[in-house]
Protein backbone atom coordinates (compact mmCIF):
# COMPACT_ATOMS: atom_id res chain seq x y z
CA UNK A 1 0.00 0.00 0.00
CA UNK A 2 1.55 3.77 -0.68
CA UNK A 3 3.03 5.35 2.11
CA UNK A 4 1.93 8.86 1.15
CA UNK A 5 0.33 10.36 3.99
CA UNK A 6 -2.72 12.57 4.12
CA UNK A 7 -3.38 15.10 6.97
CA UNK A 8 -6.00 14.67 9.17
CA UNK A 9 -7.63 16.22 12.19
CA UNK A 10 -10.05 14.47 14.24
CA UNK A 11 -10.82 10.02 13.75
CA UNK A 12 -14.69 10.31 15.24
CA UNK A 13 -15.56 6.35 15.53
CA UNK A 14 -19.04 5.11 16.42
CA UNK A 15 -20.51 8.26 14.26
CA UNK A 16 -24.22 8.19 13.76
CA UNK A 17 -24.34 11.21 11.10
CA UNK A 18 -23.04 11.20 7.77
CA UNK A 19 -24.11 7.97 5.67
CA UNK A 20 -26.12 4.74 7.65
CA UNK A 21 -25.37 2.74 10.12
CA UNK A 22 -22.38 3.31 12.81
CA UNK A 23 -19.24 5.12 10.90
CA UNK A 24 -15.90 5.86 11.32
CA UNK A 25 -15.61 9.94 10.57
CA UNK A 26 -12.66 11.04 9.13
CA UNK A 27 -11.67 14.92 9.19
CA UNK A 28 -9.60 16.09 6.64
CA UNK A 29 -7.26 19.40 6.85
CA UNK A 30 -7.48 21.73 4.15
CA UNK A 31 -10.56 23.50 2.27
CA UNK A 32 -10.52 26.36 -0.52
CA UNK A 33 -14.20 27.73 1.02
CA UNK A 34 -14.14 30.21 4.18
CA UNK A 35 -17.02 30.28 5.16
CA UNK A 36 -17.83 32.98 8.20
CA UNK A 37 -20.05 30.59 9.97
CA UNK A 38 -17.53 27.40 9.53
CA UNK A 39 -18.27 25.07 12.41
CA UNK A 40 -14.66 23.70 12.42
CA UNK A 41 -12.37 26.42 11.20
CA UNK A 42 -9.41 24.33 12.65
CA UNK A 43 -9.72 22.66 8.89
CA UNK A 44 -9.81 25.49 6.64
CA UNK A 45 -5.40 25.22 6.48
CA UNK A 46 -4.24 22.44 5.13
CA UNK A 47 -0.97 22.10 7.38
CA UNK A 48 -1.11 21.18 11.04
CA UNK A 49 -1.30 24.78 13.14
CA UNK A 50 -1.34 25.44 16.62
CA UNK A 51 -4.64 25.58 18.72
CA UNK A 52 -5.03 26.38 22.49
CA UNK A 53 -6.10 23.74 25.08
CA UNK A 54 -8.21 24.53 27.36
CA UNK A 55 -8.37 21.45 29.10
CA UNK A 56 -3.81 21.33 29.10
CA UNK A 57 -3.41 25.01 29.23
CA UNK A 58 -0.90 25.18 26.41
CA UNK A 59 -1.00 25.37 22.71
CA UNK A 60 -1.43 21.63 21.07
CA UNK A 61 -1.64 20.70 17.31
CA UNK A 62 -4.20 20.14 15.47
CA UNK A 63 -4.15 17.99 12.97
CA UNK A 64 -1.58 15.57 12.06
CA UNK A 65 0.06 13.35 8.87
CA UNK A 66 -1.07 9.87 8.78
CA UNK A 67 -0.27 6.68 5.91
CA UNK A 68 -2.98 5.02 4.63
CA UNK A 69 -2.40 1.85 6.31
CA UNK A 70 -2.25 3.53 9.61
CA UNK A 71 -5.89 5.00 9.24
CA UNK A 72 -6.91 1.09 7.60
CA UNK A 73 -5.56 0.00 11.31
CA UNK A 74 -7.94 2.24 13.07
CA UNK A 75 -11.07 1.64 10.80
CA UNK A 76 -10.63 -2.26 10.87
CA UNK A 77 -11.28 -2.22 14.38
CA UNK A 78 -14.77 -1.14 13.76
CA UNK A 79 -15.40 -4.02 11.21
CA UNK A 80 -18.32 -5.80 13.25
CA UNK A 81 -20.10 -2.73 14.03
CA UNK A 82 -20.38 -1.81 10.59
CA UNK A 83 -21.59 -5.09 9.10
CA UNK A 84 -24.17 -5.44 11.72
CA UNK A 85 -25.53 -1.49 11.54
CA UNK A 86 -24.73 -1.78 7.51
CA UNK A 87 -22.43 1.40 8.28
CA UNK A 88 -18.88 2.25 7.02
CA UNK A 89 -16.49 5.47 6.81
CA UNK A 90 -16.92 8.82 5.88
CA UNK A 91 -14.71 11.43 5.08
CA UNK A 92 -15.26 14.81 5.65
CA UNK A 93 -13.24 17.65 6.55
CA UNK A 94 -12.55 20.58 5.77
CA UNK A 95 -12.76 19.68 2.37
CA UNK A 96 -11.56 15.81 1.13
CA UNK A 97 -11.31 16.87 -2.29
CA UNK A 98 -8.46 19.26 -1.55
CA UNK A 99 -6.42 15.88 -0.50
CA UNK A 100 -7.94 14.38 -3.68
CA UNK A 101 -5.18 11.86 -4.49
CA UNK A 102 -4.62 10.29 -1.11
CA UNK A 103 -8.52 10.61 -0.34
CA UNK A 104 -9.36 8.47 -3.49
CA UNK A 105 -6.80 5.79 -2.54
CA UNK A 106 -8.18 5.21 1.16
CA UNK A 107 -11.58 4.62 -0.52
CA UNK A 108 -10.92 2.65 -2.82
CA UNK A 109 -8.66 0.33 -0.05
CA UNK A 110 -11.90 0.63 2.21
CA UNK A 111 -14.14 -0.92 -1.02
CA UNK A 112 -11.26 -3.78 -1.18
CA UNK A 113 -12.57 -4.63 2.06
CA UNK A 114 -16.40 -4.23 1.54
CA UNK A 115 -16.66 -1.65 3.85
CA UNK A 116 -19.03 0.75 3.12
CA UNK A 117 -18.07 4.19 2.06
CA UNK A 118 -19.62 8.20 2.06
CA UNK A 119 -17.97 11.77 1.01
CA UNK A 120 -19.20 14.92 2.65
CA UNK A 121 -18.17 17.79 0.19
CA UNK A 122 -18.79 21.11 -0.91
CA UNK A 123 -18.53 20.07 -4.47
CA UNK A 124 -15.50 22.80 -5.02
CA UNK A 125 -13.69 21.02 -7.39
CA UNK A 126 -12.01 20.18 -10.74
CA UNK A 127 -14.46 18.17 -13.12
CA UNK A 128 -11.46 15.58 -12.74
CA UNK A 129 -11.10 15.01 -9.36
CA UNK A 130 -15.10 14.74 -9.02
CA UNK A 131 -15.41 12.31 -11.26
CA UNK A 132 -12.85 10.75 -9.54
CA UNK A 133 -14.36 10.65 -6.59
CA UNK A 134 -17.66 9.73 -7.86
CA UNK A 135 -16.64 6.70 -9.57
CA UNK A 136 -14.80 5.46 -5.74
CA UNK A 137 -17.30 6.03 -3.19
CA UNK A 138 -21.27 4.84 -2.49
CA UNK A 139 -22.80 7.93 -0.66
CA UNK A 140 -21.98 11.44 -2.03
CA UNK A 141 -23.17 14.05 0.26
CA UNK A 142 -23.22 17.43 -0.83
CA UNK A 143 -23.42 20.79 0.93
CA UNK A 144 -25.26 24.04 -1.00
CA UNK A 145 -24.29 27.30 0.63
CA UNK A 146 -26.46 29.74 -1.47
CA UNK A 147 -28.09 29.77 -4.87
CA UNK A 148 -27.36 33.04 -5.94
CA UNK A 149 -23.67 33.60 -7.82
CA UNK A 150 -23.05 37.08 -6.23
CA UNK A 151 -23.88 35.62 -2.64
CA UNK A 152 -22.28 32.47 -2.52
CA UNK A 153 -18.69 34.30 -4.29
CA UNK A 154 -18.70 37.04 -1.75
CA UNK A 155 -19.18 34.58 1.41
CA UNK A 156 -17.77 31.42 0.83
CA UNK A 157 -14.38 32.91 -1.66
CA UNK A 158 -15.05 30.34 -4.20
CA UNK A 159 -17.77 30.72 -7.41
CA UNK A 160 -20.94 28.76 -7.41
CA UNK A 161 -20.65 27.63 -10.96
CA UNK A 162 -18.02 24.88 -10.70
CA UNK A 163 -20.32 23.38 -7.66
CA UNK A 164 -23.37 22.99 -9.80
CA UNK A 165 -21.37 21.22 -12.41
CA UNK A 166 -20.08 18.92 -9.96
CA UNK A 167 -23.94 18.45 -8.76
CA UNK A 168 -25.21 17.73 -12.22
CA UNK A 169 -22.22 15.29 -12.64
CA UNK A 170 -23.59 13.35 -9.24
CA UNK A 171 -27.33 13.50 -10.40
CA UNK A 172 -26.22 12.10 -13.76
CA UNK A 173 -24.03 9.28 -12.28
CA UNK A 174 -27.20 7.94 -10.60
CA UNK A 175 -24.79 7.64 -7.42
CA UNK A 176 -26.60 7.82 -4.59
CA UNK A 177 -26.68 11.29 -3.07
CA UNK A 178 -27.95 13.57 -0.12
CA UNK A 179 -27.92 17.03 -0.48
CA UNK A 180 -27.83 19.24 2.27
CA UNK A 181 -28.65 23.00 2.76
CA UNK A 182 -27.02 24.69 6.36
CA UNK A 183 -29.56 27.43 7.00
CA UNK A 184 -27.27 30.41 8.14
CA UNK A 185 -28.81 33.65 9.96
CA UNK A 186 -28.71 36.36 7.65
CA UNK A 187 -27.32 34.61 4.65
CA UNK A 188 -29.90 31.76 3.12
CA UNK A 189 -32.78 32.36 5.74
CA UNK A 190 -35.64 33.98 4.14
CA UNK A 191 -38.86 32.35 2.35
CA UNK A 192 -37.34 34.01 -0.62
CA UNK A 193 -33.85 31.93 -0.56
CA UNK A 194 -36.24 28.62 0.31
CA UNK A 195 -38.39 29.89 -3.22
CA UNK A 196 -34.89 30.33 -4.63
CA UNK A 197 -33.30 26.79 -3.49
CA UNK A 198 -36.56 24.53 -4.69
CA UNK A 199 -36.37 26.01 -8.32
CA UNK A 200 -32.48 25.29 -8.04
CA UNK A 201 -32.95 22.03 -7.02
CA UNK A 202 -36.07 21.21 -9.22
CA UNK A 203 -33.62 22.56 -12.37
CA UNK A 204 -31.11 19.55 -11.77
CA UNK A 205 -33.98 17.10 -10.66
CA UNK A 206 -32.86 16.46 -6.87
CA UNK A 207 -36.00 15.17 -5.36
CA UNK A 208 -34.81 15.29 -1.77
CA UNK A 209 -32.28 17.30 0.47
CA UNK A 210 -31.82 17.66 4.29
CA UNK A 211 -32.01 21.03 6.12
CA UNK A 212 -29.52 21.86 8.51
CA UNK A 213 -30.07 24.13 11.36
CA UNK A 214 -26.70 26.91 12.47
CA UNK A 215 -25.81 25.81 15.44
CA UNK A 216 -23.02 27.50 17.66
CA UNK A 217 -20.59 24.22 17.88
CA UNK A 218 -17.78 25.80 16.81
CA UNK A 219 -17.44 29.10 18.77
CA UNK A 220 -14.74 28.71 21.41
CA UNK A 221 -12.86 26.85 18.21
CA UNK A 222 -11.97 30.89 17.20
CA UNK A 223 -11.07 31.64 20.56
CA UNK A 224 -8.57 28.47 20.62
CA UNK A 225 -7.18 29.73 17.43
CA UNK A 226 -7.40 33.13 18.19
CA UNK A 227 -9.53 34.47 15.22
CA UNK A 228 -12.71 36.62 15.28
CA UNK A 229 -15.93 35.03 14.77
CA UNK A 230 -18.19 36.74 12.81
CA UNK A 231 -21.51 34.81 13.70
CA UNK A 232 -20.60 35.12 17.85
CA UNK A 233 -23.75 37.07 18.64
CA UNK A 234 -25.79 35.08 16.26
CA UNK A 235 -28.86 32.78 17.26
CA UNK A 236 -28.29 29.18 17.28
CA UNK A 237 -31.73 27.61 15.29
CA UNK A 238 -33.64 24.70 15.97
CA UNK A 239 -35.02 22.34 13.53
CA UNK A 240 -38.90 24.19 14.97
CA UNK A 241 -36.93 27.55 13.55
CA UNK A 242 -37.33 25.93 10.20
CA UNK A 243 -40.66 24.52 9.91
CA UNK A 244 -41.85 27.39 7.59
CA UNK A 245 -38.38 26.56 4.80
CA UNK A 246 -39.12 22.58 5.33
CA UNK A 247 -42.78 23.61 4.14
CA UNK A 248 -42.27 25.72 0.97
CA UNK A 249 -39.64 23.36 -0.39
CA UNK A 250 -42.36 20.77 -0.26
CA UNK A 251 -44.28 22.77 -1.34
CA UNK A 252 -42.35 21.91 -4.87
CA UNK A 253 -42.65 18.19 -4.59
CA UNK A 254 -39.48 17.98 -2.68
CA UNK A 255 -39.01 15.80 -0.01
CA UNK A 256 -37.08 18.07 3.17
CA UNK A 257 -36.02 16.48 5.78
CA UNK A 258 -34.52 18.77 9.17
CA UNK A 259 -31.93 17.40 10.91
Amino acid sequence: MDKTKGCIFNIQRFSLHDGPGIRTSIFFKGCPLRCSWCSNPESQNSAPEPIWDNVKKKEVATGEYITTEELMTIIRKDMDYYAKSQGGITVTGGEPLVQNEFVIQLLQQCQKENIHTACETSGYSSEQAFQQLINNVDLLIMDLKHHDTEKHQAETGVPLKPILENLQLAVKSKKELLVRIPIIPGFNSTSEDAHAFANLLKKYDISAIELLPFHQFGKNKYRSLNRPYAFEDAKQLDAGDLIFYQEIIKSYGIDCLLD
